[in-house]
């Protein structure tokens, strides 16, 4: 058992983080106008500690923290090895907070307007062929109750492009059986609304008209654990690994990667990159544009049959 005891020393409690009124009023202010989620929320709070943290080490104030301070911060970021993905959202906290500050005049000017990101690696998202997705959906046991709601969440996950939050936080009357569609509340609580086709249709409703009330639910979430309680994002994890090892996947994937197959498979059949971005709840084009390397074989092959000299 755990004693509390490291090397024969007493184990210390971490430091409290550092805080600042001002830091506070904005996370408050994200809280209240933007939405956004408990996990997004840590983040920014985590990334502006950070930023204390450094300036109390430096003995500098965060009312005069300047260029030459940003700078320096970002300096000791880079001293740490730190990866440039981890930079760039360190260094969109900062913007956003200090934007905030000369919004609300508490200083004259923004000194993190001229910091620049480190260039990104154009990473592809990591998909499953259509042949592993179905060894996947074919796994789950349809006459035992986990196993027929495991079986609804997969066929969700891929027929929607859901993330995982947006799936454990799915309600009864989110589903409109009629239509068809499912209403989706995204990052920063936005709304969008997206059709299933009629497997996923059939799967979902029979959950819901049958199965689970065998939960006895204390949530009002569609999907639930053994104890009819709302499923975390741990849970439905555990859940896509272990099918995944089943059905012989050997590589890592993710919940997400679901819904990478989703945007590259409806690519693959000749969506177009619009609606693709409407249905993943994208607010950006740019961030819809990375499933695009799965058009260039088909490009190529149409340039190849059409073009004169081809």
């Amino acid at each position: 058992m755990h004693n509390g005891k490291k090397n024969g020393r007493q184990a210390s409690s971490p430091a409290p983080l550092p805080h600042h009124p001002w830091v506070d009023s904005y996370l408050q202010r994200l809280t209240v106008e933007k939405g956004l989620a408990e996990n997004s929320l840590a983040a920014y709070g985590a990334d502006l500690a950070d930023f204390l943290h450094f300036l109390s080490e430096s003995s500098l104030r965060l009312e005069d923290a300047g260029q030459d301070a940003l700078f320096l911060y970002l300096v000791s970021l880079r001293g740490r090895e730190m990866k440039s993905r981890s930079i760039s959202r360190h260094l969109s906290a900062l913007r956003g907070f200090f934007a905030w500050a000369v919004e609300e005049k508490l200083l004259p000017s923004n000194p993190a307007e001229l910091l620049e990101n480190p260039k990104l690696p154009r990473q592809l998202p990591e998909f499953l062929t259509r042949e592993e997705v179905e060894r996947m959906l074919a796994l789950p046991d349809l006459s035992d109750r986990l196993g027929f709601r495991d079986r609804t969440m997969l066929e969700l996950l891929y027929a929607a492009g859901l993330r995982v939050s947006e799936l454990i936080s799915l309600r009864p009357l989110d589903y409109d059986a009629q239509a068809g569609i499912l209403r989706i509340f995204g990052k920063g609580a936005k709304e969008r609304l997206v059709p299933i086709h009629a497997t996923a249709q059939g799967f979902l409703s029979a959950w819901l008209a049958s199965w689970r009330g065998l939960f006895a639910p204390r949530d009002e979430e569609v999907f639930l654990n053994r104890s009819g309680c709302s499923l975390t994002r741990q849970g439905v994890w555990k859940m896509i690994k272990r099918y995944a090892a089943e059905a012989g996947i050997r590589r890592e994937i993710s919940p997400h990667t679901l819904r990478h197959s989703f945007a590259t498979h409806l690519l693959e059949g000749g969506a177009d990159l619009r609606s693709v971005q409407m249905l993943l709840g994208h607010a950006d084009i740019s961030a819809t544009e990375i499933y695009t390397h799965v058009q260039s074989g088909r490009l190529r092959a149409a340039h190849a049959k059409y073009h004169p000299r081809g």
